[in-house]
C-alpha cells in the first residue's frame, strides 16, 4: 500500500511540477557554474547505499560530504537561488525520482550520510535502518535541523514502532505546514553537544 501510494503520487507530482522543475533548473544554471542536480551517497534501507538527488544549492567548491551546520560560514557556499530553495525545501523535489526508483519513500527517517557513523549506529540499535528513508519524517516535523542526534533518533524510533498510513498522512500535512512557515531550517554550526555529527539541511 505504501509503495503504491509512493509511485502514484510521485508520478502525479512530477507531471504537475514539471514547469516548476524547468524554472528552477534554468535559474540554477544561469546564476552559478556546475550541474543542476546534486548527487550524494546516502544510507538507505538495510544500510544499502544509494545516490540521493537534490537541486544544487551550493557553489561547486563547497565541501561535498559535510553537513551544512558543521561549516564555519555556510553562507559563503550557498548560492542566492540556493538560499530560496533551501528555505522552501524545493531543493528536495528531485527526490521524487528516488521514490520512483525505490530508493526512498515520501515518509521515513531522513537518509544519513555514509560518514555519519554515530547516527547509523543509534538507528541500528532501534531497528530504524530497516526502513526505507523518506523525503520527510517524524523527526523532521518535530524539529528538523534543530534536533540533536539522540533526540532525532528517538523520533525515528517512534515512527518505526508506530508507522501506519494515518501517521504518514499526518506527517505529510505537518510537513506542508512547516515548509510554509519555514520552521526548523538551521544553517551553520549549532551549539549542540553532538554538533560534530548532527543532521542538517544538507541532509
Amino acid at each position: 500500500m505504501k509503495r503504491f501510494f509512493d509511485l502514484v503520487f510521485s508520478f502525479i507530482l512530477l507531471i504537475l511540477l514539471l514547469p516548476l522543475f524547468i524554472v528552477i533548473m534554468v535559474l540554477i544554471k544561469c546564476t552559478s557554474k556546475g550541474q543542476v542536480i546534486f548527487t550524494q551517497k546516502r544510507i538507505g534501507a538495510d544500510k544499502k547505499e544509494f545516490n540521493i538527488y537534490k537541486f544544487r544549492t551550493m557553489y561547486t567548491d563547497a565541501p561535498k560530504d559535510t553537513p551544512t551546520h558543521l561549516l564555519e560560514n555556510p553562507e559563503k557556499y550557498i548560492t542566492p537561488v540556493g538560499k530560496i530553495l533551501r528555505k522552501t525545501s524545493l531543493d528536495e523535489l528531485p527526490q521524487l525520482l528516488n521514490i520512483i526508483k525505490g530508493d526512498m519513500s515520501f515518509v521515513g527517517p531522513r537518509p544519513a550520510l555514509y560518514s555519519q557513523y554515530d547516527l547509523i549506529e543509534l538507528r541500528d540499535k532501534y531497528g530504524v535502518n530497516k526502513l526505507k528513508p523518506g523525503i520527510t519524517g517524524w523527526a523532521q516535523v518535530n524539529g528538523r535541523d534543530e534536533l540533536e542526534i539522540p533526540v532525532k533518533v528517538q523520533y525515528d524510533r517512534y515512527y518505526f514502532e508506530n508507522r501506519s498510513l494515518w501517521l504518514d498522512l499526518k506527517i505529510i500535512v505537518m510537513t506542508a505546514y512547516n515548509v510554509i512557515l519555514g520552521k526548523g531550517v538551521v544553517e551553520g554550526k549549532q551549539m549542540h553537544g553532538n554538533e560534530q555529527t548532527g543532521c542538517s539541511k544538507n541532509i
